[in-house]
């Protein structure tokens, strides 16, 4: 096959390839394989190309032989690990033996399972540590406390505690299950915020009363209506005034704000813009990127004892992300935190 065919053939392959001689040398790449592995590859011995030894095995049996060898090869894009599934397959050039390797990325898929096997690892320690409390204090009573009422009482209100919190944990991992399984559906229903608003932040006026943190509204005059889901929206609002009630710190004040915008940059057009924000000690800036992840905690022992999941604001992100919509979190340590929300107002 003459230079230019040969050049045509592996751009046609819609992945990193490369063709490897019976000389050992690499007589051609695509584009994508220049990318992956330095733009002067071609006329190199493999060996100085690719440098991992399962990779360099692979393509030597599959140059002896009329057989085929597959295996992986690690590498980085700067930013983060890649993993390839390289597949070396004996083929004719020239009238000679060769070697075609291509690279399949399956970076996303490694990391899918990585995120997998976290989710799982994180269920089984938020649950594994309740489960072993309730274990301890049923053996307790059932032993040496088994005719003391006292320890009965303190033993029973522990948990109850405890089991509370599982059901929390229960609860919030079938929401966003849920959730997850809905958010590719836009929702057409249209919601009045004010309303909404109004509805959550009397609804938590209690708990608000009893810490005594002031919530000051400042609402929108007009009617301000979205394409959205009212249970799912209230579940968001209801989310970020609770954080702002727990972390904001007692006898505070959590601002809750309502207006329209013309055009936001982030959603290309008009949007409906809610802010919740509290006087409280404020977040690092390196925590912030990290806030939405499942499980992930600025003070694991502090959003423990205040009866977080670690799920809230995870379940937020897909929310919104349903409504076509964007989080944004700002804070300065010291001077509070402010969670922005912003709804496209069209069904866009």
């Amino acid at each position: 096959m003459q230079p230019e065919g040969l050049s045509a053939l592996l751009q046609a392959i819609p992945m990193p390839a490369l063709l490897i001689g019976t000389s050992q040398w690499v007589v051609g790449a695509n584009s994508r394989a220049r990318a992956l592995l330095g733009e002067a590859i071609t006329g190199r011995h493999y060996i100085t190309v690719l440098r991992q030894p399962n990779v360099l095995d692979a393509i030597e049996g599959a140059l002896n032989d009329e057989g085929q060898r597959t295996t992986r090869y690690l590498g980085s894009d700067g930013a983060q690990d890649t993993t390839f599934i390289v597949t070396a397959s004996h083929v004719q050039h020239a009238g000679e033996a060769a070697a075609l390797v291509c690279f399949e990325d399956i970076t996303h898929l490694e990391q899918t399972d990585q995120m997998r096997r976290d989710f799982v690892a994180n269920v089984s320690h938020e649950l594994r540590t309740p489960l072993t409390a309730l274990l301890g204090f049923i053996e307790t009573l059932q032993g040496p406390a088994k005719g003391d009422a006292v320890a009965h009482e303190r033993f029973l209100a522990t948990m109850h505690h405890e089991a509370s919190r599982m059901e929390r944990l229960v609860r919030d991992l079938l929401s966003l299950s849920r959730v997850e399984g809905q958010e590719r559906v836009r929702p057409a229903d249209m919601v009045d915020l004010g309303a909404l608003l109004t509805s959550v932040c009397d609804a938590l006026r209690p708990l608000t009363d009893s810490a005594g943190v002031e919530v000051v509204r400042d609402l929108a005059n007009e009617a301000v209506c979205v394409p959205g889901d009212p249970d799912q929206l209230r579940q968001v609002f209801t989310n970020l005034l609770e954080n702002a009630l727990k972390y904001g710190g007692a006898g505070g004040r959590i601002d809750v704000t309502l207006q329209l915008s013309d055009h936001e940059p982030a959603l290309r057009g008009a949007a409906a813009v809610v802010a919740v924000a509290d006087q409280g000690p404020g977040i690092d800036p390196l925590h912030i990127p990290r806030l939405t992840e499942r499980f992930y905690r600025v003070d694991s022992h502090r959003s423990r004892e205040m009866g977080g999941t670690g799920l809230g604001l995870a379940i937020v992100k897909h929310i919104v992300n349903r409504h076509r919509g964007r989080l944004q979190i700002d804070s300065d340590l010291g001077k509070g935190s402010t969670f922005k929300l912003l709804l496209p107002l069209g069904q866009g």
